[in-house]
């Protein structure tokens, strides 16, 4: 699990898809709204093969989701409608939040200053937050920078509006990819919500990478206990 001097931390930094959001759920029912009944894994992983690639040029999350929806849906032989790729990209708004992130957060806002760094358009974490029930502190997402994590250029974008040196911000996250590589490259502190640790998978959504994060947990509650809020 790893052990953490929580004295030192002023500010934590969270991923929220995949760490506050149960976005695999929420993208499997979408996926499944618009291809069919199909496996989960089997989608999952069609997904994360064009996600990421597709981000580049930047464009609007909503954009990248309908096009991913697209290279999918080819990938399996099926056609889908503008409409159904248009739905498809503003299916954030309903993706579930994990069951115990409001409560983790409000705890952990009794003592830290709480931000996230989101690969998503300003209004679709907006909804997300609403979801969450928790006002963050700082909200920095892919559209203010012109980028999405792994890039670097997030998390100093993130690093000067939070205007905390970097030794006092605690990064929080799911993905080994999106989140702790590049962290780790820039010095940071990491805690690792490990959601899939039961499935035996860094992320069935999430390119693989390699990280070692500071301490690990199977999720939000198990965090902040250990934080002692």
């Amino acid at each position: 699990m790893g052990a953490i001097d929580y004295a030192p931390f002023e500010v934590l930094t969270f991923d929220c898809y995949g760490t506050l959001i149960d976005w695999e759920s929420g993208i499997d029912t979408a996926l499944r709204a618009a291809l069919g009944e199909r496996d989960r894994d089997e989608l999952l992983g069609l997904f994360a093969r064009h996600e990421h690639g597709l981000e580049h040029p930047y464009k609007r999350y909503r954009e990248v989701l309908g096009l991913t929806l697209d290279a999918v849906a080819a990938d399996i032989g099926v056609t889908v409608t503008d409409d159904e790729a248009t739905t498809f990209g503003g299916s954030v708004a309903d993706w579930p939040a994990f069951p115990d992130s409001a409560d983790a957060l409000r705890r952990l806002q009794t003592r830290f200053k709480l931000a996230v760094i989101t690969n998503c358009d300003d209004d679709l974490f907006a909804a997300s937050e609403q979801r969450l029930g928790v006002r963050f502190d700082h909200v920095i997402t892919a559209q203010q920078v012109g980028s999405y994590k792994p890039d670097l250029a997030n998390f100093h974008f993130a690093h000067a509006k939070i205007g905390v040196p970097q030794e006092r911000i605690l990064h929080v996250a799911q993905s080994l990819y999106h989140d702790h590589v590049p962290a780790k490259q820039l010095g940071m502190m990491t805690v690792w919500i490990n959601r899939r640790a039961a499935a035996g998978g860094a992320g069935g959504a999430t390119p693989p990478a390699d990280a070692v994060p500071d301490a690990t947990f199977p999720d939000m509650r198990s965090f902040a206990d250990d934080a002692g809020v």
